[in-house]
């Protein structure tokens, strides 16, 4: 199977889209109250948490964007930091979240197993440098990370927790498929 380990990111990029969609629907029937309530977790509220994991994912889009273009690194690269929160509503940053979503997974779609081995710079203090293949490893894992969180932290609220393991057995479909009318995608488009 030719590029198989590029075609198996690209599933994760689904995966990713996927995971968050579920879980912001779920959060977005909390009360603007309870998405900005004080709880347990790393980062203080759902809001505060889903917004990390999105300015995060803007950090790195950006850095492995410009690398496939043959840009050079961002020069500052932390001005996706600047706003811890640049969204306050459940339904903005779900908007934004998708968007970002969906860019993630148009990037690795493109990508070859050889494009995974190529080095990705990004200009922190001390300059990162990692393959694209490690890059998206670590932002596929920190996105999981900070959902287990707000799977966490909703699961003290009136609002079921979502299950967000259903994706990649074929005996599951059934269990996403709603999800997938909603995001506008296919089995057969999602796995090729």
């Amino acid at each position: 199977m030719n590029n198989a380990l590029a075609r198996h990111v690209a599933s994760q990029a689904y995966n990713n889209a996927w995971a968050n969609h579920r879980l912001l629907k779920a959060c977005g029937q909390l009360t603007q109250a309870e998405f900005q309530a004080t709880r347990t977790s790393f980062f203080p509220t759902i809001q505060f948490t889903l917004n990390h994991i999105l300015t995060c994912d803007w950090f790195y889009l950006d850095a492995l964007e410009r690398e496939l273009r043959g840009q050079p690194p961002h020069p500052d690269c932390y001005m996706f930091f600047e706003k811890d929160e640049p969204f306050d509503t459940c339904a903005s940053l779900h908007t934004a979240q998708r968007a970002s979503d969906e860019r993630l997974i148009a990037h690795c779609r493109q990508l070859t197993d050889e494009d995974l081995a190529r080095p990705v710079t990004i200009l922190r203090d001390t300059p990162q440098i990692d393959t694209r293949l490690r890059m998206l490893a670590h932002l596929f894992q920190h996105q999981i990370h900070h959902r287990g969180q707000v799977h966490a932290m909703l699961a003290g609220t009136r609002v079921e927790a979502p299950q967000l393991d259903e994706f990649f057995c074929a005996g599951e479909a059934d269990l996403r498929a709603q999800d997938f009318r909603e995001l506008g995608w296919t089995e057969a488009q999602v796995w090729e």
